[in-house]
């Protein structure tokens, strides 16, 4: 039996076996998550943050120095962070599309 692993914000989920990635469950739910170097921990785009960590496996050694820190905040990455069981995930905002939606707002705002 797999373990459910929820994607938010797109309210997604997908029934993952045990030691399956984060991003390889991502794509299996057709879940967007971004990455440059297609899950070799080397570009970090695949950032997550998992509150609740203990449906993963605990930080491998590239992980933990990857984040540098990061993994303090509930931060994974996805192509590293391992399912072992139900966990939700949340995506942050991509940052361009994060800096263009606040500048929409500025503009909505002096409107």
């Amino acid at each position: 039996m797999g373990a459910n692993v929820s994607f938010e914000p797109d309210n997604k989920s997908f029934q993952a076996k045990p030691g399956m990635s984060i991003l390889e469950a991502s794509r299996k739910a057709r879940v967007h998550i971004r990455t440059r170097c297609d899950g070799k921990a080397a570009c970090l785009m695949c950032k997550v943050i998992v509150p609740d960590q203990s449906g993963l496996a605990p930080l491998n050694t590239n992980e933990r120095l990857k984040l540098g820190g990061l993994q303090d905040q509930g931060y994974r990455l996805a192509c590293q962070a391992k399912v072992t069981g139900d966990v939700t995930v949340t995506i942050p905002e991509d940052p361009l599309k994060a800096a263009i939606r606040k500048q929409l707002e500025a503009q909505r705002e002096d409107d």
